[in-house]
């Protein structure tokens, strides 16, 4: 290979050989490969943009995209900072094939009972799963309406999705209160404080999922 042709710099060649060296294929070049085309295309930005945000070239870029090379992890970690997402997750198809899943049939769960001062409700646990790199769960909430006692509002990190199965509620977000029913919904960043600001109907259920970067 005649290595004045290849535009790669030392922080771009692989961990092993010399600048300019190029492995051979393998299938967690590939994988990596094809998580990163999906991150940047879900972006929304070319591999131009990406490479100029990560400083990197675009050849490179291109050659990690079609699994021509083994970048080295610090070449990795600048991708992953352009694309504002962790390195890890660029390996998400490389693991083995072993995974959680949960499988809930109608009417089951895992049903608990929630006290917070004078407030209480049922929450039924449909599904908990906690990867290195991110944290889900979603329940089904029952409130009774009470009015010597306000459901409590919450802060935390990352976003919940909120959906009503039965009865009406005003919702707070902020500084925004916000009228739901039976079938409507609302998903928002949970850095801001939220939750059931007042039951209407003599009962409140509703499916809340919420997904948060560990």
């Amino acid at each position: 290979m005649n290595t004045a042709e290849v535009t790669m710099t030392d922080a771009e060649a692989g961990d092993e050989g010399p600048p300019g060296w190029e492995g051979p294929a393998t299938s967690v070049n590939a994988a990596v490969g094809r998580t990163l085309r999906e991150l940047r295309e879900l972006k929304g930005i070319t591999a131009r943009d990406l490479a100029q945000r990560a400083g990197i070239s675009a050849a490179m870029v291109s050659r990690i995209e079609t699994g021509q090379v083994s970048p080295s992890l610090s070449v990795l970690e600048m991708i992953a900072g352009a694309l504002e997402v962790p390195i890890a997750g660029l390996f998400r198809d490389t693991g083995s094939a072993v995974a959680d899943f949960t499988l809930v049939r109608g009417g089951e769960g895992l049903r608990s009972r929630r006290i917070l001062g004078d407030h209480e409700h049922e929450f039924v646990m449909l599904g908990f799963h906690r990867r290195r790199d991110l944290q889900f769960e979603s329940v089904i909430v029952t409130i009774e309406r009470n009015e010597a006692a306000a459901p409590p509002t919450y802060t935390g990190h990352g976003c919940v999705f909120i959906y009503i199965l039965e009865g009406e509620a005003i919702y707070r977000y902020g500084n925004q209160e916000m009228w739901l029913g039976a079938g409507d919904s609302v998903c928002l960043d949970a850095e801001i404080r939220y939750g059931i600001q007042k039951v209407l109907s003599p009962t409140l259920r509703f499916l809340s999922v919420q997904a948060e970067r560990r």
